[in-house]
């Protein structure tokens, strides 16, 4: 049978057996996707980090979303047996997954590391433009001229 290992006369007609059948199916289908995507390497891993913490808070508090939503977070299968919603169960694996996301974040420390880099950026700029002015020969009155038009042009390129 597709996705098994066995014939339905040796367990693969069985509900469970079906179901992981599906679940290998449903896995091996994502696996091709992502095999045919054009994936870009992450040029910033820390603001990536970043971004995806902000992604998994919105995912939470989108689940949070549903179960408020829910009238009972338990129901009655067909069997009689009671079961939890798919919601809540949703809910809680996104409530693991920010915890787990936003844990390593604080561990490692990304918006001091960003600092870091955003003020060795800033060094880097001010070098290049001291050393510009050095090598035209420009000093004195106008040096500070050719300073403070820098500084304006890079606060408005801060600014967009």
């Amino acid at each position: 049978m597709r996705g098994q290992s066995v014939c339905r006369k040796h367990g693969g007609a069985s509900p469970q057996a079906r179901a992981a059948a599906k679940r290998r199916q449903l896995e091996a289908d994502a696996y091709r996707l992502l095999a045919d995507l054009d994936v870009t390497p992450v040029g910033d891993p820390l603001a990536a980090l970043l971004k995806l913490g902000g992604q998994v808070i919105a995912w939470q508090e989108a689940t949070a979303r549903l179960v408020n939503e829910l009238e009972s977070i338990r129901y009655r299968a067909g069997n009689g047996t009671e079961q939890l919603r798919a919601e809540v169960a949703l809910f809680e694996r996104a409530t693991d997954r920010a915890c787990s996301v936003l844990a390593t974040i604080a561990r490692l420390n990304i918006d001091e590391r960003l600092t870091i880099v955003s003020e060795r950026q800033a060094e880097a700029v001010i070098g290049a433009v001291e050393a510009a002015l050095a090598a035209a020969g420009v000093s004195g009155d106008q040096a500070v001229e050719g300073r403070q038009a820098a500084a304006r042009h890079l606060r408005l390129v801060e600014a967009s």
